[in-house]
C-alpha cells in the first residue's frame, strides 16, 4: 500500500490513506482536542460528525481552518495544529457553547469528569464574550438515566451510540435551530420509549447533560438507619474498574481494598454477585443441557439456540424490537435478581432478619441495573428482592465521601456463606465469559467426565460477533457471542430467518461486555482501558482455586439445604422469570 507522507507542527508523519489528520497527529504524539469525535476502533465504534468544529486545523495552502476529525491527509500537507489563528477558532466555539451553557459545575454530576469543563481549562477561558438568550428544556428522569438537554452541545455522540452502535434507536435530533434538541421521537420521555438502559449514551456524553440516577442518597440513609441490615453484593466487572476512580492503572485488580472499602462504609455484609453468577450456571447450564439434549433426541419443538439472560438491557432490547422471539432465552434471572432472592429468603432466615428489614444494595458497572431491580416481577409484595443498584462511579464516590484512603486499605475477603465465588463466577465480567463459565460446568454434567483444561480460548476475544466450536466428548456445540446490541441484532435476524444454526448464544449489550458498562469509569474513547479489564477479569479467574461453578461448596450447600435441585419447583420460582411482549407498550 502507498503510504501518505506528510507534516504535522514541522514533524514528518507517514500514515495510510484515508488516515484523518487528527488521528495522523495522534501517531506522533500530538494531541488535537476535540468534543464531538469519539472512536473505539477495537469495538468497531468510530464517529467523525465534525460537528462542534473545535479541533480545527491550519493547512497551508488553505482559506479556511480545516476540521481534523474529518479532513483526510493528504500527500505533501504541512499542517500547523496549533497556530494563534486555530487556538482563537476554538476559543470562540468554546465560548459560544459555554454562552448556552447553565453555570452549575459545583452541583453538575459531571464536574471533574466534563470534557467541556477541561476544554474551557485548557483554552484559558475565564470569560464569557457573548452573551444572549440560553435555551432551557424540560428535565427527563427515567428508572436509570437522567436527561438533562440544557447541559447538552449537541455533540450527538449520544446519537451515533444509540443508532449505529446499539441499533435501539431512540435518541435523534429534533428541531432545528436554537429549538434543536436530541431527543426520543415526539420528544416523548426516556421511559416511555424504547430505550434499554445500557447506559452507552451516559458513556460517551462529554458533560452532564446525560447521567445516570443516583442512589447514593438512599444507600446512606439505610446505612444510617439501626433498624436495617444492609447487605452489598459487588459485579465482577466492578473489581477491574474501581482503582481508576483511585489513580490507579487500568485493569488494577482491587478486590480485596473494595471489600474493606465497603466493611468500612458500614454495610452488615460483604458479599459477592460471583456466587449468584456460579448459582446462574447451575439454573442455566441445567435449562440449556435440557433443551439441548431434548434437540439431540429429535424433538422439533424446542427452542434452540438458547440465549443467555443476565444482562437487563440485552432483555429489554429483544422484549422491545423481537418480542416473536421472547421464548428463546434462557428464563434464569440475571446474577443480581439470583442473589436478591436468594438474600431475601435463605440468608434472611439464616440470620433471623425480616425481608423488609433486609437491605440489599448492588455495585455493578450497569445502568440498566437500576432499571432491572425496580421491575415488579422482581418484588414480594412490593418489596424489591434487590433494593437499590449504584454503579462502580457511585460506588467511588462514597468511598471518597467517607474519607477512606483506598489505595491504602488492607486486602479483605468476603463474608460467607454468599461470597464464595469460582473463577467461572469472575468472568462473566467479559464478553464470552458467561457462555465459557456454562461450557465449563455443562460439559463436566453432560459427559460425566472431568474437565482438565478449562480455559476455552476460542470463546475470547474482542470482536463485536464471534462463533466457535466446543467438543464435548464427540458432540461439537456450536457457540455464537456478540457483544454491543447492534451485533446482537444480527445474531438474533439470523434466528428469525432460519440461518443461524448455533447450540447457544451469548449476548452482551455494552462493548467489551460489563467491563464497558455505562457504569463504569470514564475511560473516554480509550481502547486500551477495556483491554486491560478484560485482561483482568481472566487474570483473577486464573488465580481462583476452584474454576467450575457446580464445584463451588456454598452453591453445593445451598441446593443441599434449601432449593433441593437445579430447576426444581423452588428454584424455578425463585430463581427464574418470564418476558414481555412490549413492542407496542408505552412503559409507565
Amino acid at each position: 500500500m502507498e503510504m501518505i507522507k506528510l507534516t504535522i507542527d514541522k514533524k514528518p508523519v507517514v500514515v495510510k490513506p484515508g488516515t484523518t489528520i487528527l488521528d495522523a497527529a495522534s501517531s506522533i504524539g500530538i494531541k488535537i482536542p476535540t468534543l464531538c469525535h469519539m472512536k473505539l476502533h477495537d469495538m468497531g465504534i468510530e464517529n467523525k460528525p465534525g460537528g462542534c468544529r473545535v479541533c480545527v486545523v491550519e493547512v497551508e495552502g488553505r482559506r479556511n481552518l480545516a476540521p481534523a476529525c474529518v479532513t483526510k491527509a493528504e500527500e505533501g500537507m504541512d499542517i500547523n495544529t496549533h497556530s494563534m489563528r486555530a487556538i482563537n477558532a476554538r476559543r470562540t466555539v468554546t465560548e459560544l457553547i459555554l454562552s448556552d451553557h447553565p453555570a452549575e459545575c459545583l452541583t453538575c454530576a459531571k464536574s471533574g469528569e466534563c470534557e467541556l469543563q477541561d476544554l474551557a481549562q485548557e483554552l484559558g477561558i475565564r470569560e464569557i464574550h457573548y452573551e444572549g438568550e440560553q435555551s432551557h428544556y424540560r428535565e427527563d428522569t427515567s428508572p436509570a438515566i437522567i436527561r438533562e438537554m440544557d447541559k447538552c452541545i449537541l455533540c450527538r455522540r449520544c446519537e451515533m451510540m444509540c443508532n449505529e452502535v446499539q441499533t435501539v434507536g431512540v435518541l435523534s435530533a429534533v428541531n432545528r435551530g436554537f429549538d434543536a434538541v436530541v431527543a426520543p421521537a415526539f420528544e416523548m420521555n426516556l421511559d416511555h420509549s424504547a430505550c434499554t438502559y445500557c447506559g452507552q449514551c451516559v458513556a460517551v456524553c462529554p458533560t452532564g447533560a446525560l447521567t445516570e440516577v443516583d442512589h447514593t442518597g438512599a444507600v446512606i440513609r439505610a446505612l444510617s438507619d439501626p433498624s436495617k441490615t444492609v447487605i452489598v453484593q459487588t459485579a465482577p466487572a466492578v473489581r477491574a474498574a474501581l482503582g481508576e476512580e483511585f489513580d490507579l492503572e487500568a485493569g488494577t485488580l482491587v478486590t480485596g481494598k473494595m471489600t474493606a472499602a465497603l466493611r468500612r462504609l458500614g454495610f452488615d455484609y460483604v458479599f459477592d454477585t460471583d456466587f449468584a453468577a456460579d448459582l446462574t450456571i447451575m439454573e442455566e447450564g441445567t435449562e440449556f443441557l435440557d433443551r439441548l439434549n431434548r434437540h439431540l433426541k429429535g424433538d422439533k419443538d424446542v427452542q434452540l439456540p438458547i440465549l443467555t439472560s443476565c444482562c437487563p438491557a440485552w432483555v429489554k432490547f429483544f422484549e422491545h424490537q423481537f418480542p416473536d422471539m421472547k421464548d428463546i432465552p434462557s428464563t434464569a434471572r440475571s446474577p443480581q435478581q439470583m442473589f436478591g432472592a436468594i438474600a431475601k429468603t435463605y440468608f434472611a432466615d439464616k440470620i433471623n432478619v425480616k425481608r423488609e428489614d433486609l437491605v440489599v444494595v448492588s455495585i455493578m458497572p450497569c445502568v440498566a441495573k437500576k432499571y432491572e431491580s425496580a421491575r415488579e416481577e422482581f418484588a414480594t409484595d412490593g418489596n424489591p428482592d434487590v433494593d437499590f443498584a449504584i454503579t462502580t462511579r457511585e460506588l467511588a464516590s462514597l468511598i471518597k465521601l467517607a474519607n477512606l484512603k483506598f489505595n491504602s486499605l488492607p486486602e479483605e475477603d468476603f463474608d460467607q456463606p454468599l461470597g464464595e465465588s469460582t473463577g467461572a463466577g469472575v468472568i462473566f465480567g467479559a464478553t464470552g465469559g458467561v457462555i465459557e463459565a456454562a461450557v465449563r460446568t455443562a460439559y463436566e454434567i453432560q459427559t460425566g467426565k472431568s474437565l482438565e483444561k478449562v480455559d476455552f480460548e476460542q470463546l475470547r476475544g474482542l470482536e463485536g460477533v464471534r462463533e466457535a466450536t466446543v467438543d464435548v466428548d464427540g458432540l461439537e456445540l456450536r457457540i455464537g457471542i456478540a457483544h454491543g446490541l447492534g451485533n446482537a441484532r444480527k445474531l438474533l435476524e439470523d434466528i428469525r430467518s432460519g440461518k443461524s444454526n448455533f447450540h447457544a448464544i451469548e449476548i452482551m449489550s455494552c462493548p467489551g461486555g460489563c467491563i464497558g458498562g455505562g457504569g463504569q469509569p470514564y475511560h473516554h474513547g480509550d481502547d486500551s482501558v477495556i483491554k486491560k479489564r478484560f485482561e483482568a477479569i481472566y487474570k483473577e479467574d486464573a488465580g481462583k482455586a476452584i474454576r467450575k461453578s457446580h464445584e463451588n461448596p456454598h452453591i453445593v450447600k445451598l441446593y443441599e439445604e434449601f432449593l433441593g435441585k437445579p430447576m426444581s419447583d423452588k428454584a424455578h420460582h425463585l430463581l427464574h422469570t418470564n418476558y414481555f411482549d412490549r413492542s407496542n407498550k408505552i412503559e409507565s
